[in-house]
């Protein structure tokens, strides 16, 4: 067993977006796959706690890209475990040319929750040895706070903000589930890649993103996303998902363009 574990992958058509480079999707997609793969190898992924009807989780993803690499060309992602405790475990990537060539990072925070209830079970029942937790830092900035987002016809008050545009609506429909019968991360990401035009991608990419889950989204769910661009740098937009019925806040996110 390895403290790390990396993969070389071809950039083809399908995996690029409509610039011809490595799409956000795809490469969230072979994030969350490696971080399977590897901790499949480590002996602490999800079969070996079917018995306990629990699985992994992400609770919290970022992605910060200096570069993008372009289609039909080769990129190498790598990934290990920055922390391990009994609440979460944080998992650091690279993403790099076979030339070593860097193009960015990523973090993911993972719990591990009854695949039943739903319920955080901690990570106490794992045995992670201490020389497979390597430790090292992704160079980027974790995740700062994120705050609250009123409608664009309210005022907020405390911390929150107000949204810039109008509010988007979206009923979480039958592929937008995982295994676990929530809704997927990628999902997310594209419901916000999807508040940018085809003009905005055109002339900026998204130098990074981060994604913060508060709560499950489930089949027929009706949300609302809000966005909210900054005053400061109209480049970096903060988004907030609600549950509509409820107004309980299921994600928030930044995504800050270039």
């Amino acid at each position: 067993m390895e403290p790390f574990i990396e993969k070389t992958y071809f950039l083809s058509a399908s995996d690029a977006n409509a610039e011809g480079e490595l799409s956000l999707t795809s490469l969230t997609t072979n994030i969350i796959d490696i971080a399977t793969d590897h901790a499949n190898a480590l002996g602490i992924g999800n079969p070996s706690m079917a018995d306990m009807r629990a699985g992994w989780v992400l609770s919290r993803i970022t992605i910060d890209m200096e570069e993008v690499p372009k289609v039909n060309s080769h990129y190498v992602l790598r990934t290990w475990i920055e922390d391990f405790n009994r609440h979460y475990s944080a998992r650091c990537f690279s993403i790099k040319s076979p030339e070593g060539k860097v193009y960015g990072y990523g973090r993911t925070i993972w719990l591990i929750i009854d695949a039943v209830t739903h319920k955080n079970l901690g990570l106490s029942h794992l045995n992670m040895p201490q020389d497979l937790i390597l430790g090292e830092k992704a160079p980027i900035p974790v995740q700062e706070k994120h705050f609250p987002i009123v409608g664009p016809d309210e005022q907020p008050s405390g911390r929150a903000i107000k949204a810039t545009h109008k509010p988007f609506r979206y009923t979480f429909k039958y592929c937008d589930l995982d295994f676990y019968r929530h809704v997927n991360t990628v999902r997310y990401v594209t419901m916000l890649l999807n508040q940018f035009t085809l003009e905005e991608h055109d002339k900026t990419r998204v130098k990074r993103m981060e994604l913060s889950f508060l709560h499950e989204a489930s089949y027929g769910m009706n949300t609302m996303l809000m966005r909210s661009d900054s005053e400061k740098d109209p480049l970096l937009s903060s988004f907030q998902l609600s549950d509509e019925s409820s107004g309980e806040a299921l994600l928030f996110a930044r995504v800050k363009r270039v």
